[in-house]
């Protein structure tokens, strides 16, 4: 998705022109134009136009082409004056800047354009040709200023757009694209356009421009013709010219940085397509190559031609550092001061021609994109045959150099849990000014040979970063979480700022990694195995706790008498240390005073069932004044082993964890269990072979693998309970202390019972319904309460509980309601009648509740519909009689819920309406006036108490006769 811009759009005129010309003056070929930032404080922009102008068929116009307005696109224009005008190509052409500086009044897009009057006359894809000079040449470039983006330049286009082509064979020509920022460039084609007036204008497309595809015939080929551009390497294709003449094309170079659209620069350019038996040259082929910075890349390019002529071979690119008019690149484009060199470069060579690119690079050329380096290659042709190039890219990618040296040892005080890292100066840093790189420093466990493979950046695999040091610094010191007796690996990565918000930062490549084996001074814990479980009312907690002598003590390392202080904190992470015991002692083969079983304090006794404890020993040795007081170093803590039992139906699920400087993992564990309680007999039933701390897992469900210690398999029950305890086995990892063997610890006993979760079967429902069919206009008479009486049967099932403690009776008032709990009965109960209803219309359904509190699911859905009806009279006497006297249902109305009653006259108009329950209508208005006798209209519409909350009123129209005189009637 493309960038859009905030720039003036495009106007869509036809007709003439509406700026003044130079008459039929032929001169502009092609040109672009360009934009570096150049100051820090201030939105401030130097802006090139690159005009190139034909010398040779318009050196009148060419020569009067002092200056032209630029438009900044923010409003604000200029007349440029142009520099002094340079000779190009074989003073064909001329090569114009015109280059001012610019403050734009805020961060926003802006479309900075030129346009020159005219273009050259006989231009044949801007038909009609014979007046194409009669179209202005328009250029633009859009940038987007932006705090982030620093001082940002666009990209410049080396290579001069002034190359030739010839009939039927494949022409190419490559802008030579640089961006100094080292942003990343892609290339598309557009269309050429013309400005609709001299001062800021308003442009549009070419109306009459045509591909130049129109105007060939077949590929080099013989294939389809194309006319394309390659989206990375700009390199623009015309396969193949089918007629000599002079065609028109422009392309856009875009400019990214991290995935955003930055700018875009549009070159539109000429070429002459010859038709002439001279052929193209040929480049060889030269592959992408990746250095260190500091290599001295030497390239040999080689080129031929197919007629023996002499050739030319130039170099285009930033690391150069020579512009389109052979001048050198303005300050900062690039970062050297060492640029690359051609020799024999741009003089004629007898071929097989081979010119020599070197470039001595260094720190300052460290990007993450690669520098593109164009060559080209123009034959010498004999006569007055027109030259003809080809060209090849030359793609280098440019890495930061590996810090040399690197070097580990442990810290020289004593126990001290650090690493000394040492290395030779880097030879990258500082690059450049208010440099800011800096060396990281990763570390992993183990020690592996690292070999970075070619121009492969940053840390190796499984490295994590641990610090950062200057890039003048030569050393660091590692304390980060280091394990006595653990072996470390190191390497260093150099990482590099971005300049000017550009993309030249990145990661060195690795250094190669230097490795280290941490002594052991301080005692090593072997085991933290609970032996008892409690307190529990019989038991006190116990857990007992073991441990090496250090193993890496010489006699002459430290003094002695030594200590060992024993110390215990609360949970698998506790840190709450306390001092359980101290042992004194002389590291004496065969001496008891690596082991300690430790009970807790008299009055505060260990809590196994319900908190594992850390333990870990403090190890001293006596100083040079006598006294023993002096820490050597501190063991890494290891936990007890803590399991936890979750009951499920029918099976119980244990897990454990611990918190060791030693490896569970890749271990088998063996669990046992107890059907008589927490006094035992364990038995071993199962051994689980861990992968990792997610597989420390075993789910019981009554079964017993080994047999040998007796067979305890059987279902477990869900009325009984079930003790267990894990005995884990692990190793430490560590190549010095692996040596120690496997260390065996039990967790504590841990008791669950299986959860019941059986639920019973549901019932069959039935409900005592009405059959309307069967009932007599007086059923319900004058009734206003109803009963509905339920019916239910058990059901049962070989998964079901059969043990029903009561039902459940759920009820809604409408089909389309959910049914909510009404009421319970207890069991045996089978039947239950609800009543105090208006209606019988209604739902149901019953659940059973098990003795365990489980309800089974409903039982089938009974519904109850109500048999609606009622029936109006045709005449009335409302006089006072006692007789007739109101407008009624007649006998026995059935669950009616409401009426709306509308009465009209024998003219239509109404003269009575109420809504109620009921209806009884006195004969009077709405006003309460007596209506005279007479024939009356009405229609009542009907709701009635159903089972569809949503049922249709029952609509009834007639006619009703009003009897003011009961005599009338006889």
């Amino acid at each position: 998705m493309r960038l859009l811009y905030t720039l003036a759009m495009l106007g869509l005129f036809v007709g003439a022109v509406l700026f003044p010309t130079v008459s039929r003056a032929t001169h502009v070929r092609a040109g672009e134009i360009t934009t570096r930032r150049i100051s820090a404080t201030s939105l401030t922009y130097e802006i090139t136009l690159t005009a190139y102008y034909d010398y040779a068929t318009g050196r009148a116009a060419a020569d009067v082409a002092n200056d032209v307005a630029i438009c900044f696109g923010d409003g604000t224009s200029s007349r440029v004056t142009r520099l002094t005008p340079r000779f190009i190509n074989g003073r064909t052409s001329t090569i114009n800047i015109y280059r001012t500086t610019h403050t734009f009044p805020a961060g926003a897009a802006y479309t900075i354009s030129a346009t020159i009057v005219n273009r050259n006359r006989d231009t044949k894809n801007l038909p009609p040709p014979a007046s194409s000079d009669q179209i202005s040449f328009f250029v633009s470039t859009t940038i987007l200023i932006n705090a982030q983006l620093g001082l940002n330049s666009t990209p410049v286009l080396l290579n001069p757009p002034l190359d030739s082509a010839r009939v039927g064979q494949r022409f190419v020509h490559n802008p030579a694209a640089f961006d100094a920022d080292g942003d990343s460039l892609a290339f598309r084609l557009s269309v050429p356009k013309e400005g609709l007036a001299e001062d800021c204008p308003r442009y549009r497309n070419i109306p009459a421009y045509q591909d130049p595809t129109r105007f060939s015939r077949t590929s080099e080929a013989g294939g389809t013709p194309t006319f394309s551009i390659n989206s990375r390497t700009g390199e623009l294709s015309w396969d193949a010219p089918g007629e000599e003449g002079q065609f028109n094309f422009a392309f856009i170079v875009e400019e990214w940085r991290n995935g955003v659209l930055i700018g875009e620069v549009t070159r539109d350019m000429q070429i002459i397509v010859v038709d002439q038996p001279n052929r193209q040259p040929i480049l060889a082929p030269i592959p992408a190559i990746c250095v260190e910075a500091g290599t001295l890349i030497r390239q040999a390019v080689t080129a031929t031609d197919p007629d023996g002529n002499r050739v030319i071979i130039n170099g285009f690119g930033g690391v150069f550092n020579v512009g389109q008019d052979g001048q050198p690149l303005a300050a900062g484009e690039l970062i050297q001061p060492e640029y690359g060199r051609l020799a024999n470069g741009g003089v004629p060579l007898a071929q097989p021609a081979t010119a020599t690119f070197t470039w001595q690079t260094n720190c300052n050329h460290i990007r993450t994109s690669p520098y593109d380096v164009i060559f080209k290659v123009n034959d010498v042709p004999g006569g007055r045959a027109t030259s003809l190039v080809a060209f090849q890219t030359f793609s280098i990618r440019i890495v930061g150099p590996s810090v040399k040296g690197l070097q580990a040892r442990a810290t020289a005080s004593a126990g001290s849990r650090a690493v000394q890292l040492n290395w030779t100066p880097y030879s990258c840093a500082p690059r450049y000014g208010n440099d800011t790189t800096r060396l990281v420093i990763y570390r992993r466990e183990g020690c592996e040979p690292v070999t970075p493979g070619p121009c492969v950046t940053g840390p190796p695999a499984g490295y994590q970063r641990i610090g950062t040091a200057s890039a003048s610094a030569t050393s660091y010191i590692d304390t980060t979480a280091l394990r006595r007796g653990g072996t470390y690996s190191y390497v260093l990565v150099a990482e590099y700022p971005d300049r000017n918000g550009g993309t030249n930062g990145g990661a060195s490549v690795s250094s190669t990694n230097a490795c280290i084996e941490l002594p052991l001074l301080a005692p090593v814990l072997t085991q933290v195995t609970v032996d008892s479980t409690g307190p529990d009312g019989t038991r006190r907690g116990q857990v007992t706790v073991r441990w090496t002598r250090p193993l890496g003590l010489n006699p002459t390392d430290l003094g002695g008498p030594y200590q060992y202080r024993l110390q215990r904190a609360t949970g698998l992470a506790g840190d709450n240390w306390t001092t359980v015991t101290t042992i004194n002692t002389t590291l004496q083969a065969g001496a008891p005073d690596t082991v300690y079983v430790d009970r807790g304090a008299s009055t505060t006794a260990l809590n196994t069932v319900t908190d594992p404890y850390r333990y870990r020993i403090q190890f001293f040795y006596t100083a040079a004044n006598g006294q023993l007081t002096q820490l050597a170093d501190v063991a890494d803590p290891a936990s007890s082993v803590r399991l936890a039992a979750t009951p499920a139906q029918g099976r119980i699920t244990l897990s454990w964890q611990a918190n060791t400087p030693w490896s569970n993992e890749n271990k088998t564990h063996d669990v046992y269990r107890s059907r008589t309680g927490s006094n035992g007999p364990f038995n071993l039933i199962a051994t689980v072979q861990t992968q990792g701390p997610q597989s420390f897992t075993y789910a019981d469900t009554g079964g017993d693998q080994f047999a040998s210690d007796g067979n305890t398999s059987g279902a477990l029950s869900r009325d009984s309970s079930y003790c267990y305890r894990v005995m884990t086995r692990g190793q430490y990892t560590d190549t010095q202390l692996a040596r120690l063997g496997v260390l065996i610890n039990y967790s504590q006993i841990t008791c669950a019972q299986p959860t019941d979760t059986t639920r019973p079967c549901p019932p069959r429902l039935g409900l005592d319904s009405l059959n309307c069919a069967s009932l007599t206009n007086e059923s319900f008479c004058d009734q206003t309460a109803f009963t509905n009486r339920l019916r239910w049967q058990p059901t049962t099932g070989p998964t079901c509980d059969p043990n029903i403690a009561s039902y459940k009776i759920y009820y809604a008032r409408y089909e389309q309601d959910s049914l909510r709990a009404l009421t319970s009965v207890q069991a045996p109960t089978l039947t239950f009648d609800h009543g105090g209803l208006t209606t019988v219309a209604g739902c149901y359904y019953v659940t059973a509740v098990s003795q365990r509190g489980l309800e089974s699911l409903p039982s089938n859905k009974v519904c109850n519909e109500a048999c609606p009806a009622l029936v109006l009279p045709n005449v009335f006497t409302p006089n006072g009689d006692g007789k007739n006297d109101v407008f009624a249902p007649m006998r026995c109305p059935r669950f009616v819920e409401q009426i709306t009653f509308t009465v009209y006259n024998r003219w239509g108009t109404k003269v009575y309406e109420g809504t109620g329950p009921t209806l009884a209508w006195n004969g009077k208005t709405q006003e309460g006036v007596d209506l005279p006798s007479g024939q009356y209209y009405y229609q009542a519409s009907i709701r009635y108490a159903v089972l569809n909350r949503n049922a249709p009123a029952q609509i009834i129209k007639g006619w009703v006769q009003l009897i003011r005189d009961a005599m009338s009637m006889r």
